[in-house]
């Protein structure tokens, strides 16, 4: 093993030639250069995504009334500033997968798993720079294909997120059936592709290229949750690969996987045999394991930030070690509750409630283990921190919904309903967002050399945290009183007249917390070039990432690079004269490591 890294760890590192802007900057194969593009990217679609959730509110809160904001940003599908029933499902589809994959996936774990994966374990950089800069230009590629069924003639993509047949399967089935959903289905394609690239490198690089001394037992957190994100990763999203193939086969070339018994105005297509609850499970074989890929980095995140800034070891190591492995194993058997409703037999609903009901309990074990770690510590209320506080407080909330949804007899009354919405919002949008935005407070000098404005971070966490409670928990009740998701516009129907108030509070709520992302934009973007410059290790934290220097230089380190004597958690530890002891630090005389 220490052969292995003595051999990568040679100084020169192979590319110390005269390096040009477009090495340095666009096709970089250094791991942090690559974090930062992913991270870019990921904002710039984060900006996308939101603003297509702001058009959606304005439409829920006042259907048919003509707004300026809707006739600026869609043009032809808002006549006079007036939203057309097709477009409101094609937002509904593209806001989803933007969010879910290209912000939540590839923005978080791009960003953090390709900077602290061989800053933390003490690596030069990953196991192949070149497939990394590949995995990054792959996923570009796919957010610039997704973006521009936007400008095809029919329009984007329109089956929701989850894209079922037989609306994705039959090209005349409605505009949004079209070119747009060939472009989906392309760029998720190339997405796929460069998530596996990317996945394969972060478990190779944390199995062969840890430093002397770095046993897995003294990983950080984030590097396990890491580790396990890309194993799921590997796992499922060739499943959904498999399922988006089959179903360009479908539409192009006559084969009928999801389709039979199909009538259009009367007329028998000739698809026969096939079934559209097949797509469903091969989906969901991906969507639910996908749930973890983005809430996984963000826990992780979050089990770093606390310990750091709760100036205590974190609470139950091996215990968090074990919960997310068990929630790793337990992800990939649960994705029937997806499902309820779609004819399951009603045993096989029963086994799937039992395995959803079960992975309660690893998340349990974290939530506990996170409040145990933040009692009576010397907590320093910084940004990062607040954010971090705030995962766990959203993670309960949306996660107690989830016992109702999970359970298949509770199930089926509030299935489609903003109950929904609501639930999976807080637990894995919401939740992830908070590990994105610690994580960004917490690592922007590593990745700058500069600090944020700490004062902006805390008005931008106050209002994103009022406004995100103040968006999703009406949306529970409402989804209770029986209001289906997705309909673009509700006033139809004299039952949900009632509703209209809280329609316009949420989204009152979701425009100002939208407006108030320009704080963070503004922060982020001015603290780069003017912010004050960071010192070395500015958080007092233990991990490998603080012992190189502020300047990136190639191979991270610029002598040899550090032995670990020690687990990632010595904060207030007897006997030491700081509260934080790195982890390069050899044990004294009569020391012991201690791990709990």
């Amino acid at each position: 093993m220490s052969a292995h890294v003595e051999a990568h760890a040679h100084d020169d590192h192979g590319h110390h030639h005269k390096e040009t802007f477009i090495t340095k900057y666009i096709f970089s194969q250094d791991h942090k250069m690559i974090a930062k593009q992913y991270l870019i990217t990921g904002l710039i679609m984060g900006v996308v995504g939101v603003l297509m959730s702001l058009m959606m509110r304005i439409q829920i809160a006042w259907p048919g009334e003509p707004n300026a904001f809707l006739d600026t940003f869609l043009g032809k599908w808002a006549p006079d500033g007036v939203m057309s029933a097709d477009i409101y499902l094609a937002l509904v589809t593209i806001h989803g997968t933007i969010m879910v994959f290209f912000v939540l996936t590839a923005g978080l774990s791009g960003t953090f798993s390709n900077l602290l994966i061989p800053l933390q374990i003490g690596a030069r950089d990953m196991a192949s720079g070149f497939l990394n800069m590949v995995s990054y230009w792959l996923f570009f590629v796919s957010c610039v294909i997704m973006v521009a069924s936007f400008f095809v003639e029919a329009g984007p993509a329109a089956a929701g997120w989850t894209i079922y047949p037989p609306l994705s399967a039959l090209p005349m089935a409605q505009g949004g059936s079209g070119m747009g959903m060939t472009l989906w289905l392309t760029s998720m394609a190339i997405f796929i592709a460069s998530s596996a690239l990317g996945s394969l490198n972060y478990v190779v690089t944390v199995l062969n290229l840890r430093t002397k001394g770095m046993s897995m037992t003294r990983l950080p957190l984030t590097i396990w949750t890491f580790f396990v994100t890309a194993i799921i990763g590997i796992v499922s999203f060739p499943v959904l690969l498999s399922a988006a193939l089959l179903l360009i086969m479908d539409r192009s070339f006559g084969t009928s996987f999801f389709l039979s018994d199909i009538f259009i105005q009367g007329e028998v297509l000739h698809y026969q045999g096939g079934s559209p609850v097949l797509f469903e499970h091969l989906f969901w074989f991906l969507g639910h394991p996908e749930v973890y890929i983005v809430l996984l980095p963000a826990l992780g995140i979050t089990s770093e930030i606390i310990a750091t800034n709760s100036r205590k070891p974190i609470f139950g190591y091996r215990a968090m070690i074990a919960s997310v492995l068990a929630i790793a194993f337990l992800s990939t058997i649960v994705w029937g509750h997806h499902m309820f409703v779609s004819g399951m037999n009603p045993f096989l609903g029963s086994v799937f409630t039992f395995t959803t009901l079960l992975i309660a309990i690893p998340s349990a074990v974290k939530a506990f283990n996170y409040i145990t770690t933040l009692w009576k510590g010397n907590l320093q209320l910084n940004p990062a921190m607040l954010f971090s506080i705030g995962l766990v407080s959203t993670f309960i909330t949306g996660g107690l919904t989830g016992i109702i949804l999970g359970d298949s007899a509770l199930d089926i009354n509030v299935h489609d309903t903003y109950f929904v919405v609501a639930h999976f919002h807080l637990v894995m949008g919401i939740s992830a967002l908070y590990g994105f935005f610690a994580g960004v407070y917490h690592w922007f000098p590593k990745m700058f050399g500069r600090m944020m404005n700490k004062n902006l971070g805390y008005v931008h966490f106050w209002v994103t945290a009022v406004c995100a409670y103040g968006v999703f928990f009406p949306m529970h009740f409402i989804g209770m009183a029986g209001l289906p998701r997705r309909y673009y516009t509700n006033s139809a129907f004299p039952l949900f007249d009632d509703l209209s108030n809280v329609n316009v509070v949420i989204t009152v709520f979701a425009l100002v917390g939208g407006a108030f992302q320009i704080v963070f934009f503004y922060n982020f973007f001015s603290s780069i070039f003017y912010g004050k410059r960071a010192e070395q290790n500015p958080w007092k934290s233990n991990t490998l990432e603080w012992t190189t220097p502020v300047e990136h230089i190639h191979g991270n380190w610029p002598g040899e690079i550090p032995t670990v004597h020690r687990w990632a958690y010595d904060y207030s530890k007897p006997g030491h004269e700081d509260d934080f002891v790195p982890q390069d630090i050899p044990l004294k005389d009569g020391e012991e490591e201690l791990q709990h």
